[in-house]
């Protein structure tokens, strides 16, 4: 999810005019000098925090915020306390430069989005024997043959062969995108704006206070995770994470405040739309239509099965969940491919060259100047198109010859499909990207699943659609995510050339860190238990997708097929309402896809989020400037130092140290 800059305009117009009236004289270091040691043993701390902090929220409630911000904020935060540091000590250092800067945040958003893209929260394991065990072994397409459980080795090969592809597909496509075309790439922009203020004298200033706040407030999310911890006994029926604050009654249906700092920060760091959203999407499902679901208990499904049977109402929570997933994605999917045609032939059509008016006053003149630097600057350390060209054939042979050994149905002739497609997919992403800020990776590793799924059929194609779904999704993610910081590194005077090999470490740091990392979650705790904390929800999504691609519709329980038929079609009605309204009535309008998510989880993470963006809105009401200025600060602190706990508690769980207290709430007795 994107979170909105926070940064203002204001900052950015006094560096433009401040660098401007040097000229040519910004001082732009060599590429190879923009990527220094310090910087990698910086971006290799920060990949590793992100990664546990993404496997986190992925394996609980599959909402992953925006952590660029903290990226940039926290790079800054590091590598100026160790110049400072070796300058007291008596070193020579040299000058950390926004270029520094730049790259090491490439570098930590390359590793942490392997961590997603990589499938660890999603399409991976829902190939393992749990999940095959909650659908049930007598669930028609659900096949013991059609396991393949989590392992280092195949998991960190399979990351290798997949996740540089993306990188390949797009690089000659870089001076079109961001010159020619000058997408907009918002994520990319807020980070370059916040990486360009922090290397000014006043934005060094402001960026020291985000830091201290930052500190402050992961140093207290870190210490009330650990005090949770002591309360929060053996099994998952204890600590403040199950205390009943709005009723037991309310709890039962999942209502509740669970004390939990990253839900709270996501909640101040996504958008208030989103947060709504989630909530709206709980109000529905839980308040209403699961306890009318359930009072049709014994006639539109059997009596008394488990809570993770998929002939009763688990089915419903599950395939309603896919509708709405699926309808939202297959509309924003169609609507950036539209997009991307209409202003591609738009682009075609029109005067590419700006007018320029001859009498120009001396600050056109200077930004013009800055903007020739920069376009020199992204065009000087250029990627050679035969190198692209021959590392992308020669990475897709290498991959596959391998992805057939690793999964067996998943034939080489179907992965060579995928390649040969996968670049056209690539661009339409990164050009939608670029238009709207929206990375649909994991609508095209859907399509994916049911097309490779329906094509192999009921020998093999679970896994076969699953190995595709990752195929698909690396490519398209990281191609995105390469223009998108293409866009960062133009706006921020560094070097193609930089960017490129930064993304390329970071992939690399990526493909070792995200699968050790999520190595630690697996062993330490009992991942996709359904009553756990880490239910990982999007297992079950993925495997019923792949099982729905190979067997279609025919075991869902009664009236599930009509119900998810009519939310599929909400999501549609909902998304074409919110573009056709004015924009002051459509900001108010939800995001189907965000309230999809409270309908298999629960509604507990959506009362955290809430409360988290009424904090936020009483603060822009109170303080817009310091809400503006330090909202990304407290929200990033929030969510790192709960992330930081997780290492501790998985040490704790690995050798069996359990909590010495469990605080449990009940119905009072009554005589």
């Amino acid at each position: 999810m994107g979170t909105e800059n926070p940064m203002n305009l204001e900052i950015t117009e006094a560096l433009l005019s401040n660098e401007s009236e040097k000229n040519i004289e910004i001082e732009i270091p060599p590429w190879k000098d923009q990527i220094t040691i310090r910087g990698l043993v910086v971006s290799a701390l920060l990949g590793t925090l992100f990664c546990v902090i993404t496997h986190k929220l992925n394996l609980t409630v599959g909402i992953i915020p925006s952590l660029n911000v903290a990226a940039g904020l926290l790079g800054f935060f590091f590598v100026k306390s160790w110049t400072t540091f070796s300058s007291k000590l008596g070193f020579h250092v040299t000058p950390f430069t926004r270029q520094e800067n730049t790259v090491i945040q490439t570098c930590v958003v390359a590793c942490y989005g392997l961590a997603f893209s990589g499938g660890f929260g999603s399409y991976m394991i829902a190939m393992d024997e749990k999940t095959y065990k909650l659908i049930g072994a007598d669930y028609p397409g659900n096949r013991i043959e059609d396991v393949k459980n989590p392992a280092l080795g195949w998991m960190i090969g399979f990351m290798f062969v997949v996740s540089f592809l993306g990188l390949f597909s797009l690089v000659p496509l870089r001076k079109v995108m961001v010159l020619d075309y000058k997408l907009t790439y918002p994520s990319g922009t807020a980070t370059a704006m916040l990486i360009n203020s922090f290397h000014t004298n006043s934005g060094a200033e402001l960026a020291g206070k985000q830091v201290h706040c930052l500190g402050k407030y992961l140093s207290l999310s870190f210490c009330w995770s650990c005090f949770k911890w002591f309360f929060s006994g053996v099994g998952d029926s204890c600590g403040f994470d199950n205390f009943p604050s709005l009723g037991m009654l309310a709890f039962k249906n999942t209502f509740y405040f669970d004390f939990s700092p990253t839900y709270v920060g996501c909640g101040l760091i996504c958008p208030h739309i989103v947060n709504c959203s989630v909530l709206l999407g709980a109000i529905i499902s839980w308040g209403f239509l699961w306890p009318f679901i359930a009072a049709h208990a014994g006639d539109w499904y059997p009596d008394g099965l488990g809570s993770s049977d998929f002939k009763g109402l688990y089915g419903y929570k599950v395939f309603v969940a896919i509708s709405l997933i699926l309808g939202d994605g297959l509309y924003n999917l169609i609507k950036i491919v539209a997009l991307t045609v209409k202003e591609f032939c738009n682009k075609r059509t029109k005067e590419s060259l700006p007018i320029i008016s001859e009498n120009q006053d001396g600050e056109t003149s200077k930004l013009l100047m800055e903007q020739k630097v920069k376009d020199e600057t992204f065009l000087k350390d250029g990627i050679p198109t035969w190198f692209a060209a021959s590392g992308y054939v020669g990475l897709a042979a290498i991959s596959t010859a391998t992805i057939p050994m690793i999964f067996p149905p998943m034939k080489w002739y179907f992965v060579l499909g995928s390649y040969v497609i996968a670049p056209a997919l690539a661009f339409c992403n990164s050009y939608g990207t670029g238009l709207t800020d929206w990375n649909l990776a994991s609508t095209y590793g859907k399509i994916g699943i049911f097309v490779f799924a329906s094509v192999i059929g009921g020998n093999g194609g679970v896994i076969a659609g699953l190995a595709a779904c990752g195929v698909m999704m690396s490519i398209v993610s990281t191609a995105a995510d390469l223009m998108q910081d293409f866009k960062t590194g133009y706006l921020t005077f560094s070097s193609a050339k930089s960017m490129f090999v930064s993304q390329l470490v970071g992939t690399a740091m990526g493909c070792v860190i995200a699968p050790l990392t999520f190595w630690l979650f697996w062993t330490a705790f009992d991942i996709g238990d359904p009553n756990g904390p880490y239910k990982a929800p999007y297992a079950i999504i993925f495997r019923e997708m792949a099982i729905l691609g190979v067997e279609g519709f025919s075991e869902l329980p009664k009236h599930c097929l009509a119900i998810c038929c009519v939310f599929f079609v909400s999501a549609l009605i909902i998304n074409l309402l919110k573009d056709v309204t004015p924009t002051k009535i459509s900001q108010f309008i939800p995001i189907p896809m965000a309230m999809a998510i409270p309908f298999y989880i629960g509604a507990y993470f959506a009362i955290d989020m809430f409360v988290g963006t009424v904090i936020l809105f009483v603060w822009e009401r109170l303080n817009p400037k310091e809400a503006e200025d330090y909202s990304g600060a407290v929200a990033s602190g929030l969510i790192c130092g709960d992330g930081i706990w997780t290492i501790p508690s998985a040490i704790l769980s690995i050798f069996r140290i359990n909590p010495p207290i469990c605080m449990y709430f009940g119905p009072s007795l009554t005589s």
